[in-house]
């Protein structure tokens, strides 16, 4: 006999978007069911952003001793002991997954493990229990993709795979340039390996701005990692002592492939089709209230076409608990949310790049600046060359803020808020910067668009 339970909303999935869903629902007095195969956090924080940032984190420190050099400071790396970098890793995740644990139990939400499918318009169903909704959401998240003919196997890995290897690659090959790709490549040759990256659009880092991708292009080629554009992958083979790629004619070796060109919906086999859910690509679609136009049938996080960020599903599952409880909560357009690549240097953007700006607006109804960081003295102090950029429609708001130089991941907050609030230069350049900061240097952008540069050479 098959059992069944009534909630007022039932979701599939616990990553960031579910997660996030369960915990403001049940904070609104809904009665919540929250479904996870694996984990609570999802990718993000098991196999995700977590990971790869205490990766990261660690990568840093081992390059601050190559760097130290210059500043008096006589140092050497004594070797990388990597089980400890991923006790120290899988340390962080631990905390925070603890932490998540016991804000679903504190909020009397209903987690339930196990492998869920949409068996009705109304109905998630797991291992033969069925979980009524009055309102169902859909965030069951992304997997890493591979190519048509490249099969994950062996020393051919994904970044999930990576993140668990107990040794650095002296040599590893890089198939994309994208965040995953970018990142990834920035450890490895912080940590000392040989890094190629291969990417078949003309630019690393190709959705950004152009002039950070061409800053990046060459912050790479400083750092010695080699990447060739334009450049479309063959095949790849393998035996136990490494790997050969061929890409673009030429032949690249390696200890590894790492496959980062993206992430795919993790939709099959979960009864969307059966239930009629509208699909593209795999991807669900939904209308800009996340309604999938189906019954009372919600989509957050990677499985809805768009930008595939944590912080976006997160604020989808806010959205969508907000929605169903009648709150009528704000649309955020993803132009609108912040992007952060966190390699060496960081990259940090919000709004719309130029290009795009000037299809929206037109080519004479855009403004824009560049302010280079040699001017800042934080960014001097922190040996970082970079700059940001603000876009701006012509006499009015801010609309696009780009970055690229150490540690601009921490200066997307004013960005996000100058576009979201729709700034006008003028009101942010009176706003005043602490000295000595990179937050400086908005400040300063500010005010050389708003048509009084300060340290600017104009």
């Amino acid at each position: 006999m098959t059992e069944s339970t009534e909630y007022d909303l039932v979701i599939l999935g616990g990553g960031s978007g579910g997660y996030a869903a369960a915990l403001r629902g049940a904070q609104l007095g809904l009665k919540i069911a929250l479904i996870e195969a694996d984990k609570v956090g999802g990718t993000c924080l098991h196999r995700g952003c977590i990971p790869t940032k205490a990766l990261l984190h660690a990568a840093e420190l081992a390059e601050s001793v190559h760097e130290a050099g210059s500043m008096g400071i006589n140092l050497q790396l004594g070797g990388v002991d990597m089980a400890k970098v991923n006790e120290y890793k899988d340390g962080v995740i631990e905390r925070l997954y603890k932490g998540l644990q016991g804000l679903v139990k504190q909020r009397k939400v209903d987690y339930i493990e196990g492998w869920g499918t949409l068996t009705a318009k109304d109905t998630i169903t797991v291992d033969g229990t069925e979980y009524r909704g009055k309102n169902i959401l859909l965030a069951s998240g992304s997997y890493s993709k591979t190519i048509p003919g490249l099969t994950i196997e062996g020393r051919v890995i994904t970044s999930e795979q990576a993140l668990q290897m107990d040794w650095v690659p002296e040599r590893a090959v890089v198939l994309g340039g994208g965040v995953i790709g970018l990142e990834f490549a920035s450890v490895w040759r912080s940590l000392g390996a040989e890094v190629t990256v291969i990417e078949g659009l003309p630019h690393l880092a190709n959705n950004e701005e152009e002039v950070l991708s061409k800053n990046l292009e060459r912050a790479f080629r400083k750092r010695g990692i080699q990447f060739k554009t334009k450049t479309m992958f063959e095949s790849v083979e393998q035996d136990d002592s490494g790997v050969k790629v061929t890409a673009g004619g030429n032949v690249y070796e390696g200890d590894v492939l790492l496959v980062a060109v993206g992430r795919g919906p993790a939709t099959e086999g979960l009864g969307y089709e059966e239930q009629g859910i509208p699909m593209e690509r795999g991807f669900v679609l939904a209308n800009e209230r996340l309604h999938t136009g189906v019954g009372n049938i919600y989509a957050a996080g990677d499985i809805v076409p768009g930008l595939q960020l944590a912080h976006r599903g997160f604020q989808q599952g806010i959205f969508i608990a907000e929605e169903i409880a009648g709150l009528n909560p704000v649309v955020i357009a993803d132009d609108n949310i912040p992007r952060v690549t966190y390699c060496e240097p960081e990259l940090a953007s919000v709004g719309l790049t130029e290009k795009k700006a000037k299809e929206k607006f037109g080519e004479d109804q855009v403004e824009s600046i560049e302010y280079n960081l040699a001017g800042n003295g934080k960014s001097a102090i922190l040996k970082t060359t970079g700059l940001i950029k603000l876009v701006r429609q012509k006499d009015g708001p801010i609309v696009g803020f780009h970055a690229i130089g150490a540690r601009v991941g921490e200066l997307v907050g004013e960005g996000q808020l100058m576009v979201n609030w729709e700034a006008f230069p003028e009101d942010l350049a009176p706003l005043i910067h602490a000295h000595p900061t990179q937050n400086e240097a908005i400040g300063e952008a500010a005010m050389a668009l708003a048509g009084k540069p300060l340290h600017a050479h104009n």
